[in-house]
């Protein structure tokens, strides 16, 4: 390898290993000074009040993941509208007809999610 390219990833190794070891450190403090006094109280069920009927580890159907997905799709792809909403000026007409083109795809993929019955829940 090459001796300058050893010196531009130096810095890029160090601050991985500076944050490698203050999380461990971190963690490590925490376990050692933290108090562990388990009591009825913290170890009640959280949140729900009332005691699991069912095994934690029950399959869930798949329409619960597939509208979890189509909603993380789509919520990624509207957060695109943002920064190019920030530069508009800048980017000029092509930056405009390049999000329209961007925005039909993303109807026509809602529209056939849609007519498909992805989003229904029954």
């Amino acid at each position: 390898m090459n001796q300058n390219m050893l010196e531009q990833y130096f810095p890029i190794l160090l601050f991985i290993l500076f944050g490698l070891g203050l999380g461990a450190l971190l963690l490590g403090v925490g376990r050692f000074v933290s108090p562990n006094r388990p009591d009825p109280e913290k170890l009640s069920p959280y949140e729900c009040g009332f005691e699991a009927f069912e095994d934690a580890r029950m399959k869930f159907d798949v329409r619960y993941y597939l509208v979890a997905i189509l909603f993380i799709l789509f919520d990624l792809e509207i957060a695109f509208l943002f920064p190019w909403a920030v530069v508009l000026n800048d980017v000029g007409f092509f930056g405009f007809a390049a999000m329209m083109v961007f925005l039909l795809i993303l109807v026509i993929g809602f529209i056939y999610e849609w007519k498909r019955g992805a989003l229904e829940w029954e």
